[in-house]
Parts: C-alpha cells; sequence; structure tokens
C-alpha cells in the first residue's frame, strides 16, 4: 500500500468518525420540554364573622355570615370555559384550560357546572363546585352544619399583595366581567383568577352564611375549602383550606341571638386548634 493511499484511508476513516460522533451527540440531546403553568389556589381564613336574625321563611333562625376569598397564587391563570349547546339546556358544562409556557394550551373536559343563578344580590353564572363551607364540632371534627353554596362567579378582584408581583401577573384584571350578568340565553361563557389576583365574597352574598339555629354551645371550627374535591388541576392542594376556631354562647337563650368569639386563625388548616 502506497503512502498517499494510506493518507486518503485514513481521512475517510476520521470523517466517518466524525459523523458517528456528530449523530450521536444529536441523538443524545433532549427534546424542549414544554411546561404547563398550573394555578395554585389558596384560600383565606373566614373574616369577618357576624350573626344575624333572620324571618324569611317564616321561621327563626340566626345566621353566621362571613367573607372568603380565594387567591391564585400559582404559575398560570385559572381558566375556565363553559358551553352547552342550546337554552334547554339548564347548565353549561365547565372545561379547564390549562396554559403552556410555550403558549398552547391544552383541555381539562368537565371540571364542574356553570348554572345561572338568581339571587337578590346578583344574577349570573355561577361555577361549582369551587368553594365550600361548613361548621364543625371542634372536638371530634364532626360535621354540626354544612353550607348552601350555588357556586361562585370567578373573577379578577383584586391584587393579592400589592408589595410583591408574581411572574405572569398581568398589571390590570384580565376577567372583570360579571359572569354574564343577566344574559340568560349565554350558550358559552370564559370565567377565571390570573396569577397574583383573587377572588372575594361578602357576608350574606348568596349562601355566605351557615345556620346556628338550635346548635349547642361549645367551641366549633368554621372551614372554608376551595377546589375540595380537586376536579381542577392545581400545582398544590396543601393550601386548599383555612379555618377559624370559634365560640359560640347563648347569652339569652336560645330565642335570642347567640354571641360569637374568634379563638383562633389557622391559615391553610381545616383543623382549628386554640
Amino acid at each position: 500500500m502506497t503512502r498517499r493511499r494510506a493518507v486518503g484511508i485514513l481521512a475517510v476513516l476520521l470523517v466517518a468518525a466524525t459523523c458517528i460522533s456528530v449523530s450521536v451527540a444529536l441523538a443524545a440531546r433532549p427534546e424542549a420540554r414544554t411546561s404547563e403553568l398550573l394555578p395554585d389556589l389558596e384560600i383565606a381564613p373566614p373574616s369577618g364573622l357576624v350573626v344575624r336574625k333572620d324571618v324569611t321563611t317564616g321561621k327563626t333562625r340566626f345566621l353566621l355570615g362571613f367573607e372568603s376569598a380565594a387567591n391564585n397564587v400559582g404559575a398560570g391563570p385559572l381558566k375556565i370555559r363553559g358551553a352547552r349547546e342550546g337554552v334547554e339546556q339548564a347548565e353549561m358544562r365547565a372545561d379547564q384550560i390549562i396554559v403552556s409556557d410555550n403558549g398552547t394550551q391544552s383541555l381539562v373536559p368537565g371540571v364542574g357546572t356553570l348554572r345561572y343563578v338568581v339571587d337578590p344580590t346578583h344574577q349570573h353564572w355561577h361555577l361549582t363546585p369551587f368553594m365550600r363551607y361548613e361548621l364543625r364540632h371542634e372536638r371530634g371534627f364532626r360535621l354540626a352544619e354544612p353550607d348552601t353554596k350555588s357556586g361562585f362567579c370567578l373573577g379578577d378582584r383584586y391584587v393579592t399583595d400589592p408589595e410583591k408581583r408574581l411572574r405572569g401577573e398581568p398589571v390590570v384584571p384580565v376577567y372583570n366581567t360579571n359572569c354574564g350578568l343577566g344574559d340568560t340565553g349565554l350558550l358559552a361563557i370564559e370565567e377565571g383568577i390570573s396569577v397574583g389576583w383573587g377572588d372575594n365574597y361578602e357576608a350574606w352574598r348568596d349562601g355566605q352564611y351557615l345556620d346556628l339555629t338550635g346548635l349547642r354551645a361549645g367551641s366549633y371550627v368554621l372551614v372554608h375549602r376551595v377546589n375540595s374535591p380537586r376536579v381542577l388541576r392545581e400545582s398544590s392542594y396543601a393550601n386548599n383550606a383555612s379555618s377559624a376556631l370559634i365560640s359560640l354562647t347563648w347569652p339569652r337563650g336560645h330565642a335570642a341571638k347567640p354571641r360569637v368569639r374568634v379563638l383562633a386563625i389557622c391559615p391553610h388548616k381545616a383543623r382549628c386548634r386554640a
């Protein structure tokens, strides 16, 4: 074999080895992954507790009203899309839209329903399930009274932390409509809570109360839960319940308005102890 021929063969071998190395490197290189930007719903502890006498049903009741709020502290918005085929269907099927970091969207079907609710304080489309309330005995944590909440009109009502802006938090509210107020004929609707924004309900508004009538005096836990059946996809469910420990007394007997006193506040906990 001549020296020139040997040099040529060596060059061919070097080129082949280089091509193989490049091919292996390309094959080993991981493909770019898409990350889902999931919401993270954080329920605030019960606040603004107030007791009032109610006779609207023809019977005397003593109701405990309260304020509730849920914040979105996640990486992406809570985005709900409702739709129905025609007005003969009383409810819309609610789907959750998940946004990814590359702008694509995916669907989580059937996370609840949207129903048009008529209430003295408002009339619009409510998502259910979303937030629930319950009163439990401190000892044994047995259920004493469930709520009658008919759902939530989701929206960007306030900034959760004016001093700290989260990544992806819009400067102005994105979901600032009133959930189809007065429009019973809607076939589709979109509701949600943006990153860094929260949604709240005042006491007495459409189920924002629990019935204390006939309950024994003692210590109770008022629990607020968001997404309790976990049908909505979130990055964490650890902050989906908060509570308050209260004392209930009847200083003038069960025929008069009771007294409620807050003993402790327990963020991110369903069970609350002094």
